[in-house]
């Protein structure tokens, strides 16, 4: 494949991190990124150079732009975790070569040449060879939601309780692990900000949905809680929703902190709990997943293939936005429900 010099991005503004919360969306991209051309990278030894076809657009994307994610930005290189392409050039280490011409879903990770661009860079062992039957809306979100849906069900299925808890009900990643939790008999919980999410939800597996806006909110979760007895609290929310919920669970429960969409105070109402009840918080981190647990992520790949290729998957499509427009149009997308948003270049 013969390469450009130059490539057109989106290109960060910041460097590093920022100690300013931000919105879960912010009002405009300008504050954090620019349009521009840069230098098409060289892929590094272990790398691979994807000519991008699809990006997606994760909540850790918009952490990331706006200084608040745990890795820290580099002013001038492209945005973007993750997406779908074509191999166009690779390192010199053997499986890097073996990807070259191929189709993969890729995840940027310590690249620091983001996906939000024509041409991204990423370490070869995070390419993943897709099935022809895998589309590139499924491909380019085939990694953030997909693995974080199977690594924490996992967590649910090793407590062993039938019933938990979810906030963010109506986002992808919950909508998966729905799917999961359904199949194998669980009973998700979940919280919505729209009374007309809560049919959607019930009607892929959701036990109960909850509008977290309702004035009989706390009082209809501690009547859920108490029937239903959960234990495990998949937050991407925190704030005053994420303490609430956690005051009402029961002993032994484990609140588990993978995002942060509120960006007010989260307190604990009750540190006491801590003590006698034996309750836990902890976080969840994909990359520090796969690292931990290499001999899961085959076969989590492969599974998320095929759920993607037999229809028990699909990913939801908000909007799919030309490079070109993303400055102007990328803030109205993203506040929009139910789906996700994908640059393309």
């Amino acid at each position: 494949m013969t390469l450009p010099s130059e490539m057109r991005g989106l290109l960060l503004v910041g460097d590093g991190y920022s100690k300013t919360p931000s919105a879960s969306v912010p009002e405009a991209m300008e504050p954090y990124l620019k349009p521009g051309s840069i230098a098409v990278p060289a892929p590094g030894p272990t790398q691979a150079l994807i000519k991008v076809s699809l990006a997606s657009i994760n909540p850790s994307d918009i952490a990331f732009i706006t200084g608040q994610y745990g890795q820290p930005r580099v002013q001038g290189r492209p945005a973007g975790f993750e997406g779908v392409g074509i191999v166009a050039s690779t390192g010199d280490d053997p499986y890097a070569k073996s990807l070259a011409g191929k189709r993969v879903a890729f995840a940027t990770g310590v690249s620091n040449w983001g996906a939000w661009a024509e041409y991204a860079v990423a370490e070869a062992a995070s390419c993943i060879p897709l099935l022809d039957t895998v589309r590139d809306e499924d491909a380019a979100a085939m990694i953030v939601n997909p693995l974080t849906a199977l690594a924490m069900f996992d967590i649910v299925r090793e407590e062993g309780e039938r019933a938990f808890i979810m906030t963010a009900g109506a986002s992808q990643l919950c909508k998966l692990i729905i799917g999961l939790a359904k199949q194998e008999g669980f009973r998700p919980i979940v919280t919505v900000r729209r009374d007309e999410q809560i049919p959607l939800l019930k009607g892929l597996g959701a036990a109960h949905a909850l509008n977290e806006k309702a004035a009989d909110f706390e009082a209809a979760l501690r009547e859920v809680v108490k029937a239903e007895q959960p234990r495990i609290f998949l937050d991407a929310v925190t704030g005053p929703l994420a303490s609430a919920i956690f005051n009402a669970m029961p002993k032994r429960s484990r609140w588990i902190v993978y995002g942060r969409l509120d960006a007010e105070a989260t307190v604990i109402r009750e540190p006491g709990q801590l003590i006698f009840q034996h309750k836990r918080i902890e976080g969840f981190w994909l990359a520090e997943w796969m690292r931990q647990f290499r001999d899961r992520l085959g076969p989590a790949v492969l599974e998320a293939q095929k759920r993607f290729s037999d229809g028990r998957w699909s990913t939801d499509v908000t909007a799919v936005v030309p490079l070109d427009e993303a400055m102007a149009r990328l803030s109205e997308e993203l506040v929009k429900p139910n789906g996700k948003v994908f640059v393309k270049p």
